[in-house]
């Protein structure tokens, strides 16, 4: 029986590249066993559409494609990572900002620990970083 389950899809750098991203991680999580319409789903969805859509917006060209990985662990956790290229890690913003964009941060972390996740950054080998969430697995893991 394997440890985890993971999956993984590389897209283009592309605003149409984000509703695909958020198509694949439901589907998959919609084969690991979590309904399509339940909560977490929409949580799930919302947080992939955030991520990839800092993926696309703030690496400015410098990150040709993105890479979204679903891990589903042992430990019943469901991990989530966007992959660019680009150095820049996010960054906070004060509460109090009021702009038409930049708040992506600000809403998946809130959700993420609404769900009782964790959020990180990592750099990658090759100069870029991957964003993760970390959120409890309510569907009993089928392995």
């Amino acid at each position: 029986m394997a440890d985890h389950q993971e999956a993984s899809v590389t897209l283009p750098s592309d605003p149409a590249s984000v509703s695909a991203a958020r198509r694949y991680v439901a589907d998959v999580l919609e084969e690991w066993g979590l309904p399509a319409g339940a909560d977490t789903a929409d949580t799930v969805r919302l947080i992939v559409s955030e991520l990839a859509t800092n993926a696309v917006q703030h690496t400015f060209g410098q990150s040709p494609t993105f890479t979204v990985d679903v891990r589903l662990e042992r430990d019943e956790r469901l991990r989530i990572g966007v992959t660019d290229s680009h150095p820049r890690w996010p960054q906070r913003l004060p509460a109090a900002v009021q702009q038409d964009n930049g708040r992506g941060m600000v809403i998946i972390r809130w959700l993420t620990a609404e769900c009782g996740g964790r959020l990180s950054v990592t750099p990658t080998p090759e100069g870029g970083k991957t964003v993760w969430i970390a959120l409890p697995w309510t569907v009993p893991v089928q392995m």
